[in-house]
């Protein structure tokens, strides 16, 4: 990724299923992922992040995921997170390496409108982990390392 881009939005939902909430902060720590979220202190990835490119090109194809619909807690623009899989990267205070691309599920078609797995196929965004704890806000950078 060549030069950085920003937080737009940070979403979370407090249990599985449950509509995720807008915040305006949150903080992210090291091997238990973003406090508040219902996956925290879990053994998966700690933080999820979506470009708001990929979101705005499923809206132009009918498919509306962009007030948190789409279940990643950080929306990013002007960031590829595709290209940062394997790579060290800082959100805010956060220092975060990209575990893998994080696809879309028949469970986020359960919770949205069918046709929202084909609409981000490729585009779903990234899993994270934390590995220096801190904050992050929305417009903060988010900068490969």
């Amino acid at each position: 990724m060549d030069g950085t881009g920003l937080v737009e939005a940070i979403h979370l939902a407090p249990d599985s299923g449950e509509d995720t909430e807008p915040t305006d902060s949150v903080e992210a720590l090291a091997g238990e992922g973003v406090r508040g979220d219902r996956h925290f202190g879990e053994e998966n990835a700690d933080v999820t992040l979506v470009e708001a490119e990929a979101l705005d090109a499923a809206a132009e194809d009918g498919i509306d995921l962009r007030d948190g619909e789409h279940r990643r807690n950080l929306t990013t623009r002007d960031a590829a997170l595709n290209h940062l899989v394997g790579e060290r990267f800082r959100v805010g205070e956060v220092v975060c390496e990209g575990v893998e691309l994080c696809e879309p599920c028949g469970h986020l078609e359960s919770l949205t409108e069918e046709g929202a797995v084909s609409a981000l196929l490729h585009r779903g965004g990234l899993c994270a982990d934390v590995v220096e704890s801190g904050r992050i806000e929305v417009g903060d950078e988010v900068e490969p390392l």
